[in-house]
Formats: structure tokens, C-alpha cells, sequence
């Protein structure tokens, strides 16, 4: 089964069906979910022997200490997933699809799959009203009324990521998966204090940057005017001028973003809003089972 692509998945107006086919397209070709093994609930580190299965060493740690750890889980269990989309202002950019629909349809086909195997999902969102709040729970119905929520919101002024990281944590009634989908411009510093909060909460934290093509490559020229899609401020601009500046800005912050996550022991993924949303989530999906960073369709 080929890829579908971001543009006409984004096109499909049922949320439930476009879930449903990114799931198909990700399952296409593998012979177990792509969650396998999600659910077994971390117990503690122990100091490596030989003759441990090389699947439970822990990467991270090797990587920031040079030591062996191996991960020792209890039994498997049911797990929650709490999303957390940023419904803001900045969220709107993009065409034809714009970072808030592909986050959407993202976070709908990942709610898909943690459903179908068993597990609960919950939703955190904000932009520039209250948060919107469903807590996790299992089935089939919830799945729709999830699904529901996610397609009422729209994309508007600012909101405040650390407030709602902070209480989507809390609202989770055991250690379990945050997973936050946004463009992470906003308060940065006050975003990654809150991720790593999470995560010493003994939470299994991720970060998935959703960011358009434009926004990367800044392809324009001449005199243009950039609107502020979150405080609707306006600015007229060389963009000849600008150009390389920006786009040496943006690289930066993408690698920044992408290093601390690494650093701080989080999950993360770059997803531009023109990969296909299967591809993407089955990148990021196996990289996360072998403890790497996904880093999805930079070229």
C-alpha cells in the first residue's frame, strides 16, 4: 500500500477516516504493532550483565554516561497516553496543509492505535481560550468523542505550552506516555523545564515538532509582509535580505530543540507538514522501540 500523501489525507473531512487510513498505511507491511512492547510499565535500572537481551539496554543512558543499564519492566499493563496539541495562533500557518490540521491527524492516528490495542488516550489542548480536557480512558466511544473534541478546536492567539505540559501530567493517574504536539515556538525555556518536570514524574515524555516546509526553507522573494498569527502584528520585509538569516535561525532552533530532548532524556521527532503522516509515524515509531531520534523528512 503506497503512501498517502499530507495533502489529501488533510483533505479528508472525517477525522475518524483519515485516522483510520494513516493507521492502515502504517501498518502496511509490518507483522506486529508498531507499539509493541509500549505498554510494559518501567520497574527500575540495574547495572548490565552479560546475557541481557541487548532490546533492554537503556541508549539514553549509555549515551550521556558511557555505563550499561538494562531497563527492567513489571508486568505488562495498560497504559495512558496523554496528548497534548497546541491549538495556537502559529498552529494555522501553512499550505495546503497547515500545522494544525497535520498535527491533528497525527495525534487522531496515534489515538487510533492506543485504542485499538486495548489502552487509553486522553486530550490536553490550548490556544487561546481554556484548556480543553478529556481524561484517558479506553473504547471505542471514546475514541469518536476524542476524535469529536480534536475536530472542534481551532488553531487561535497564544497559549502557555508549560501550563498545559504541567497539567497533563498531573491529570495522568499513574506514570504513563505525554506526547506534545506543537511548532515549541513559544516560551521555550519554560517548555523544556516542564518536559523534563514531566519526566522525572517518572512520565515517558515525547516531543513531536510539527513545522511546515516554508517555514524551514523560507522560500520567498522580494518585498513581503509577515503577519504574527498569534498577536496579528504585521511587518514589511526584504526577503532577499532576511533569508539567510532566518532560515540559519530555524536550523539552529530545530537542532536545539532536537539536542536538549536528546539531552534531557525525551522523545523526538521533527514532522514537516509534507511528509506523508504514516511515513512519518512509523518513523517516529520505530526509532522511539530502538531508543533513537526520528528526524523525519529533512530533505
Amino acid at each position: 500500500m503506497s503512501a498517502l500523501s499530507a495533502s489529501v489525507v488533510s483533505a479528508i473531512d472525517d477525522l475518524e477516516l483519515a485516522a483510520r487510513l494513516v493507521v492502515e498505511g502504517l501498518r502496511s507491511g509490518t507483522h506486529r504493532s508498531p507499539l509493541h512492547g509500549y505498554t510494559a510499565e518501567f520497574s527500575q535500572h540495574r547495572s548490565y550483565r552479560p546475557g541481557d537481551d541487548l532490546k533492554y539496554l537503556d541508549w539514553k543512558i549509555l549515551g550521556r554516561t558511557d555505563r550499561l543499564y538494562t531497563r527492567q519492566f513489571r508486568e505488562t499493563t495498560s497504559m495512558s497516553v496523554m496528548l497534548v496539541i497546541d491549538a495556537s495562533g502559529s498552529m494555522a500557518f501553512g499550505a495546503p496543509v497547515t500545522k494544525f490540521r497535520y498535527a491533528s491527524i497525527v495525534a487522531a492516528a496515534l489515538a487510533h492505535l492506543i485504542v485499538t490495542q486495548g489502552d487509553g488516550v486522553g486530550l490536553m489542548a490550548m490556544g487561546g481560550g481554556p484548556l480543553t480536557y478529556l481524561p484517558v480512558r479506553s473504547g471505542r466511544p471514546h475514541l469518536r468523542a476524542l476524535l469529536a473534541q480534536l475536530k472542534q478546536l481551532r488553531p487561535e492567539g497564544a497559549w502557555t505550552p508549560a501550563r498545559a505540559i504541567a497539567r497533563g501530567a498531573e491529570l495522568l493517574e499513574r506514570r504513563g506516555v505525554i506526547v506534545v504536539l506543537s511548532d515549541f515556538y513559544d516560551a521555550e525555556d519554560e517548555t523544556r523545564r516542564e518536559l523534563r518536570r514531566a519526566a522525572r514524574r517518572g512520565h515517558d515524555v515525547a516531543m513531536l515538532q510539527v513545522i511546515s516546509r516554508s517555514e524551514l526553507t523560507f522560500p520567498y522573494a522580494g518585498e513581503v509582509e509577515i503577519e504574527d498569527l498569534e498577536s496579528g502584528a504585521r511587518q514589511l520585509l526584504d526577503a532577499g535580505e532576511a533569508g539567510a538569516a532566518y532560515r540559519d535561525a530555524v536550523t539552529d532552533f530545530v537542532a536545539r530543540c532536537r539536542r536538549e530532548a536528546g539531552r534531557d532524556g525525551i522523545d523526538y521527532a521533527l514532522l514537516p507538514t509534507d511528509a506523508a503522516p504514516d511515513r512519518a509515524l512509523r518513523a517516529y515509531l520505530v526509532a522511539r522501540a530502538a531508543g533513537a531520534v526520528a528526524a523525519v523528512g529533512l530533505r
